[in-house]
């Protein structure tokens, strides 16, 4: 057993592989701040903790996130949430953050998605192209970005899985398809997965089913603790209550993908779903 400030001190230490992936790079494309710790937390810190170097691409700012939190006196909403952004990436050892500079485009059917700098309004190609070259000049070797279905139907979601799936293919590299296992949270995490709510202010269904998930990535206390702590970061958006330390293992112990394309640096993190990777 290992105890961790911040976890249980009988959370159990799975049995993990120890890669060495120094000299790898892997980018990872997210649609807003906090989405990089609430699925792909773990991954993040473990891919840094092996050697390999993380670039952390924000496509918004979440400015249509309402703060929980007071803001500093002339202080914006994305200038908090980039701030946020910035202190949960440092906690996951992110070498490289990039923010590409568009708009929350806020829920599906929302009016938001029509402003002319809403990320789902965008050009996914010409996104797309500057993802690729940010991907080619570090050497990147896989791209992390959501999955067809947005994980949970959000337009910028969608729009991330266009831009990512679309870089990887300019830069001929493994993508990794971001999404969560709905049956693994049914039965471990009822209700209490942020996934949750998101899914339903959205009024759409989340995730895919166990059989449909090529790749499931967890971690230690530690890598957990490291997760929650990034999570935590984003005072504006998310309440330590939130994400109480009792069961947090249980809601976001893993991180889940479907992979296109040959095995890279997420399969050497070890695999708790051994199933055939998706069509490239």
């Amino acid at each position: 057993m290992i105890s961790t400030p911040g976890l249980p001190a009988d959370l159990p230490t799975p049995e993990l592989p120890t890669p060495d992936l120094r000299g790898h790079t892997v980018l990872a494309l997210h649609a807003h701040p906090d989405d990089e710790a609430i699925f792909t937390g773990i991954t993040l810190r473990r891919l840094a903790d092996a050697g390999a170097r993380t670039v952390l691409v924000v496509a918004t700012a979440g400015e249509l996130g309402d703060s929980r939190v007071p803001l500093r006196p002339g202080e914006t909403v994305p200038e908090r949430r980039v701030a946020e952004l910035e202190q949960a990436a440092a906690l996951l050892r992110v070498s490289r953050l990039v923010l590409l500079g568009r708009r929350d485009s806020g829920l599906p059917g929302s009016v938001s998605g029509n402003h002319a700098r809403a990320l789902a309004a965008a050009d996914p190609l010409l996104l797309a192209r500057t993802v690729a070259e940010i991907a080619d000049d570090e050497g990147a070797c896989a791209l992390v970005h959501d999955d067809e279905h947005g994980i949970y139907g959000h337009p910028d979601h969608r729009a991330t899985f266009r831009i990512g799936a679309t870089a990887a293919d300019l830069v001929g590299v493994t993508s990794y398809r971001t999404t969560v296992d709905r049956e693994h949270l049914h039965v471990s995490a009822r209700d209490r997965h942020l996934v949750h709510g998101a899914a339903r202010a959205a009024a759409v269904a989340f995730g895919r089913v166990t059989a449909e998930i090529g790749l499931a990535v967890t971690g230690t206390p530690e890598h957990l603790a490291s997760k929650r702590a990034a999570m935590v970061a984003h005072a504006s958006q998310i309440d330590a209550s939130d994400v109480p330390e009792t069961g947090f293992a249980d809601a976001y112990g893993y991180e889940w993908y479907r992979r296109s394309g040959e095995a890279g640096p997420l399969d050497a993190l070890g695999n708790a779903h051994l199933v055939a990777p998706i069509p490239a």
